[in-house]
């Protein structure tokens, strides 16, 4: 059993996106975490530096469009969480975590869209 609160994690990353807060959503993961993205083709991006690459852009986008939580679920081996960007661009998210209590891994796909609706993650 994890000594810390998985779900707690998710919920402060969810904040710090929310906010646009990249210092606080990095500091969330690991230093060798993972970031594998398949909105766009497959992608993916590890350590700090590359994470940063990626959610730098991705963060101004949320803050300014909007961000909402959708669904938080615990899984056998994390979170499962599904988000929206401007209300209606729904993107389903799986986090894993490191024994110190950092995300490890954060996989991401489109969800089930509306016809008119693409994906930004």
């Amino acid at each position: 059993m994890r000594d810390f609160d998985q779900m707690g994690i998710v919920v402060d990353w969810v904040d710090a996106c929310r906010k646009g807060d990249l210092a606080t959503l990095l500091d969330l993961y690991a230093d060798d975490a993972q970031v594998e993205c398949s909105c766009n083709g497959t992608q993916r991006y590890r350590g700090r530096r590359e994470l940063e690459t990626y959610w730098g852009p991705r963060l101004s986008t949320f803050s300014s469009a909007g961000f909402g939580l959708e669904e938080i679920n615990p899984v056998p081996h994390g979170i499962d969480l599904e988000y929206s960007i401007a209300g209606a661009l729904r993107i389903h998210a799986s986090f894993r975590f490191s024994p110190e209590g950092k995300i490890y891994r954060t996989l991401c796909a489109p969800a089930r869209q509306t016809p008119y609706d693409g994906c930004a993650c």
